[in-house]
């Protein structure tokens, strides 16, 4: 796995559930939590990039159980996401992309990346 594929992913991820902070507090939120106000197509839009990240990992080989581990992460982010305020609560907090992530880091750390896949495109 080329560490520009690693950066690229760890700045999306960044975009959403980091890139801005409210004033005055280190409460940081992304575009996963803004577009989750919009109800009903604001956490269906920001699952294509939260998707993304694991296509990816799943490309360079990351194992089967980190996988598992980041569609659980999308998924709840997801799932409880949809809840009305609560969701949107839940967004600035969890934030499945970062966690996501981390697991890739920690699974490249370990070795575990099966292979060295760079797409082109």
């Amino acid at each position: 796995m080329s560490a520009h594929e690693l950066e690229k992913l760890a700045r999306l991820s960044t975009l959403l559930d980091s890139r801005y902070r409210i004033p005055g507090t280190s409460i940081r939120f992304g575009w996963d939590s803004i577009l989750g106000l919009v109800p009903g197509v604001g956490d269906l839009a920001t699952l294509g990039p939260s998707s993304y990240v694991i296509y990816r990992a799943y490309g360079l080989g990351a194992r089967k159980r980190t996988i598992g581990r980041m569609a659980a992460n999308t998924g709840l982010d997801f799932a409880i996401g949809a809840i009305p305020l609560l969701g949107d609560l839940f967004d600035v907090y969890f934030k499945a992309n970062k966690r996501n992530i981390a697991l890739l880091q920690a699974e490249l750390s370990r070795g575990g990346l099966r292979r060295d896949v760079r797409r082109k495109g």
